[in-house]
């Protein structure tokens, strides 16, 4: 099975689960500024609520995504406030034909004063069994 990980990141929460995400399939995480170039199973995607939505550069990211070389996205986040950016994520997927898989993981981070620390060494563990759950299926 073929996997990728990109991620978008202003704080560096996200880098951080994608490392982990990465580290548990045998991957590399990296930006989304790094094209998907090879065919791919499964494309781990990390990203945040940034004035309650996905950032810009996600939306292009997806909609540049070939159908025929990803199989299907899995999304992955943190944020302070908003849970889930499956939907917003999935809307875009959508658009290009590329299929979301119904799991993600999504774990608080850090924002001033809310949540010191997060995503912790748990979060972080806990975004590698996800990831390794996935790929096991």
């Amino acid at each position: 099975m073929k996997v990728a990980v990109r991620y978008y990141t202003k704080t560096g929460h996200t880098k951080k689960l994608a490392e982990a995400v990465a580290g548990a399939v045998g991957a590399e995480a990296l930006p989304i500024s790094t094209p998907v170039s090879e065919p791919v199973d499964i494309l781990f995607l990390g990203n945040s609520y940034y004035a309650f939505s996905i950032d810009p550069e996600v939306r292009t990211f997806i909609r540049t995504l070939d159908r025929n070389k990803v199989g299907r996205i899995v999304n992955f986040g943190s944020a302070a406030m908003l849970n889930s950016t499956w939907k917003k994520v999935k809307a875009e997927a959508d658009k290009v034909g590329i299929a979301m898989d119904q799991r993600e993981f999504h774990c608080r981070g850090e924002f001033k004063a809310f949540h010191k620390g997060r995503p912790n060494e748990e979060d972080l563990a806990a975004a590698a069994e996800f990831a390794k759950s996935i790929v096991s299926d």
